[in-house]
């Protein structure tokens, strides 16, 4: 369930937004608000806000720069010339009033993916890495993991006998964050290795136990040694 925190000083408008997200069954609003001020005691439940920006007492756009950890923003306006700023805070989206029920639920299908993004791994123990969509589960014992490659926001995990890899939602820097560091290394902004499917190590690139060979990244490159020079002791590459 996603919960938001509507934001509007037009009672018409909070009362449009409460009909659309009636109509999607994993929203819930917390509370639909008329200014920034009475908003404020849910902050720290909401999931993401959807606030407009010229408003009487506090701009929503200053609002949330004003806000030291804000949640995720869907900004909901009658003014296109805000649209620069509403991005430079990372925002989901920016919807121009008046703006359709199709056009809200684009928007949250957008705040779906960014709170996938977000979500941290969980598992039993420290082998199962369970990636949560809003669809299903999905588990994987990272004792199996031959190599990870990235591919913007999405992930391919290549398993040991499996012919395709398992695609994902989820950035590279967050999974080398929960992968265990003595059997995972980066070693390029694209690939992460399972250091114990490593068969042979050049200059350029890894060679894997079947045969996969992948490139070692200029930016990565002397940290991987120092990295495998800490677990072994000495390394050994060809040309």
């Amino acid at each position: 369930m996603i919960k938001l925190l509507a934001i509007d000083d037009e009672p018409l408008a909070l009362r449009l937004l409460e009909v659309y997200i009636s109509k999607i069954p994993d929203l819930h609003l917390l509370a639909a608000c008329t200014s920034p001020r009475e908003a404020m005691p849910w902050l720290g439940q909401a999931d993401a806000l959807l606030i407009d920006i010229n408003m009487p007492d506090v701009n929503g756009m200053d609002f949330i720069k004003g806000l030291e950890k804000p949640p995720l923003v869907i900004f909901t306006t009658a003014y296109s010339e805000y649209a620069v700023d509403g991005f430079r805070v990372n925002a989901v989206d920016y919807l121009l009033k008046p703006f359709s029920f199709m056009e809200f639920a684009d928007a949250i299908k957008k705040l779906r993916d960014r709170l996938e993004l977000q979500r941290p791994l969980s598992g039993n123990d420290g082998n199962i890495l369970v990636f949560s969509t809003s669809q299903r589960d999905i588990r994987i014992d990272s004792q199996h993991i031959r190599y990870i490659e990235g591919m913007g926001e999405y992930l391919k995990i290549h398993m040991d006998g499996e012919s395709t890899p398992t695609i994902v939602l989820y950035r590279m820097k967050n999974i080398q964050e929960e992968l265990p560091a003595s059997r995972f290394q980066r070693i390029h902004k694209s690939y992460i290795v399972a250091l114990d499917r490593v068969r042979e190590i050049r200059r350029n690139n890894v060679t894997l136990s079947d045969g996969t060979t992948l490139p070692i990244g200029e930016t990565y490159r002397e940290d991987f040694r120092k990295y495998l020079l800490s677990l072994h002791g000495n390394v050994e590459e060809t040309s």
